[in-house]
């Protein structure tokens, strides 16, 4: 399955450039996007969409752009379940997609397995900034990955440092994503 997944910019091309040049099974967007940034979607309607809102999102575009909100859902597509979980780890006061650490936990401690988790935010101590509360991972992803070893789990949010990339927590594949990236799953 080739997935085009985008967060936290837009791409770094044209969404339908790239479509052009390969084709694509699914669209996943990660958060942290504005509308004009991804209206290109709103014009795709032959491959699935799907996405979760980040902690700057106003919380309002997927319906319009056709994306499929993820967040703590699931979906089955060509035999793959996706599930996901929006948002980042809660530092100020405000109406934004964030969560306290145990809002997250309790939020998914019975979520069921998928094996691909779309998130905004890291699990906490992946590619995050444990020091830094804006950019703290979610204690209760990190329990979920623990817990139901999801395949991949995709994310955004954070700036990881060059060279200091983790790509694999216990049996899971992670996958950073800034802007837009290919994958190639399963």
């Amino acid at each position: 399955m080739r997935i085009l997944a985008i967060a936290d910019r837009p791409s770094f091309e044209s969404i339908k450039e790239i479509l052009l040049k390969q084709s694509v099974d699914v669209i996943v967007t990660l958060g942290d996007l504005e509308m004009h940034q991804i209206r290109e979607l709103e014009d795709i309607n032959d491959i699935p969409k799907l996405g979760v809102y980040g902690n700057h999102c106003s919380g309002m575009y997927m319906a319009e752009l056709g994306i499929e909100n993820m967040h703590l859902a699931t979906k089955e597509i060509n035999g793959i379940i996706f599930g996901g979980f929006e948002g980042s780890v809660k530092y100020k006061e405000s109406s934004a997609k964030m969560y306290t650490q145990e809002q997250a936990s309790e939020l998914l401690k019975d979520f069921p397995y998928v094996d691909i988790m779309l998130c905004h935010a890291p699990p906490y101590g992946v590619n995050d900034e444990p020091d830094d509360p804006t950019h703290a991972g979610l204690i209760g992803l990190r329990e979920y990955v623990e817990k139901k070893s999801p395949k991949y789990l995709f994310h955004g949010h954070t700036y990881p440092i060059e060279g200091q990339l983790v790509t694999k927590f216990g049996l899971t594949n992670i996958e950073y994503i800034y802007g837009s990236k290919i994958l190639d799953i399963m």
